[in-house]
C-alpha cells in the first residue's frame, strides 16, 4: 500500500552565488511551487487514505498509472478498496528521502509506514505493522501533478497475534533476484519457554486477485531456523516470502493432554524479480 511525500533540501540549488545572480529569480519560485505542489500532493494521499477517502484518494493518480507489479489503475483501485473495507483502522504515515524534479517530471524516494491494531478475539489481540521503501513517478499534467507508476525498492509486513506480538522475528531474502533462479529464505526466532512452535514459509506471486499461500508447517527445528530454497518464478513478477507461525501449550491434566493456541501471525517479505542487465546497462552503471 502506497501513499505520500516530505522533506526537499532546496539550499543545493541555491549555494553557488553566481548561479543565483544568473538566474531569474521566477525560475527559482517556480520550481519551489513545482516541489511544494508535489509534497501537497502526496501528503494529500496520506490524509485521504487515513480517512478512507477513496474518490479522492484515487483522484492523485493519473489514469495511465501502472506500478511496478504491473497493477493499472483499475486494478490498483479494486486493491484498495478491498483493504479498506477489509481493515479500516490502518494508520499510514510517511518519510521522505530525496525529491528530485526535472521540467514536467519529479522522482520521489520515500519510506511509508503502515500501523493497525487488529484483535483476533477478545481473548486476543493483534497488530499491524509494515513499512516499505518506494519510489514514487509523478508528471505535470494540465497544470496539476499526478503519481504515474510507483515501485517498492523493499516491504516488510508484520500481522501478529498474541504471544506471537512478543517474539523478535527475522526473516530474510533477497530483495532482489533474476528471473529463474535458485535463493533461500531464512525465518529464524525464539519461542516462549514451555512452548510449542510450528512454521512454515512459501512464496507466492504478487498479483491480482491474491492467490492463498500453500502452507506446509513444520515444528521450529532446536536452533530456531527455518530454511526453504525457492525458485523464482520465469514471468517476471515478483514475489513475496510469507512465514507463517503458529504457538501452541500443552496442559497436562488426568492423563489427556489438551492444547491450547496462545499466538499466531504472518511475516511477510518482498523479493523483486527483475530480468538480467543487457550490455548497455551495465556499461551505463560502470561510467
Amino acid at each position: 500500500m502506497k501513499k505520500l511525500l516530505l522533506v526537499f533540501i532546496l539550499s543545493t540549488f541555491l549555494t553557488p552565488c553566481s548561479m543565483a545572480e544568473s538566474s531569474p529569480k521566477f525560475s527559482l519560485g517556480i520550481f519551489h511551487n513545482d516541489t511544494r505542489a508535489i509534497k501537497s500532493v502526496l501528503n494529500s494521499q496520506v490524509r485521504y487514505a487515513n480517512r478512507t477517502n477513496f474518490n479522492k484518494f484515487i483522484a492523485t493518480y493519473d489514469t495511465n498509472y501502472k506500478n511496478s507489479d504491473g497493477f493499472d489503475l483499475e486494478t490498483y483501485s479494486k486493491l484498495v478498496k478491498e483493504i479498506w473495507e477489509s481493515y479500516d483502522k490502518i494508520k499510514y504515515g510517511i518519510k521522505i528521502k530525496d525529491v528530485t524534479v526535472n521540467d514536467d517530471t519529479a522522482t520521489v524516494s520515500v519510506i511509508e509506514t503502515s500501523f493497525a491494531n487488529m484483535p483476533a478475539s477478545a481473548h486476543m489481540d493483534g497488530v499491524l505493522n509494515s513499512e516499505s521503501d518506494s519510489i514514487y513517478n509523478l508528471k505535470k499534467i494540465d497544470g496539476k501533478w499526478k503519481v504515474v507508476s510507483d515501485s517498492v525498492v523493499s516491504e516488510k509486513t508484520s500481522m501478529l497475534y498474541g504471544e506471537a506480538r512478543n517474539l523478535d522475528i527475522k526473516l530474510t531474502a533477497p530483495e532482489e533476484i533474476q528471473p529463474n533462479k535458485e535463493y533461500t529464505a531464512t525465518l529464524e526466532f525464539e519461542p516462549p519457554k514451555d512452548t510449542i512452535a510450528i512454521a512454515s514459509i512459501a512464496n507466492d506471486k504478487v498479483e491480482y486477485p491474491q492467490k492463498p499461500t500453500k502452507e506446509v508447517f513444520r515444528k521450529l527445528p532446536e536452533d530456531n531456523i527455518l530454511e526453504r530454497l525457492f525458485v523464482s518464478n520465469s514471468d517476471n513478477v515478483n514475489e513475496y516470502i510469507v512465514a507463517s507461525i503458529g504457538l501452541t501449550k500443552a496442559d497436562v491434566s488426568d492423563l489427556s493432554i489438551k492444547l491450547s493456541l496462545t499466538g499466531f501471525g504472518y511475516q511477510i517479505t518482498r523479493v523483486n524479480v527483475v530480468p538480467p542487465k543487457t550490455n548497455e546497462e551495465k556499461n551505463d552503471e560502470s561510467k
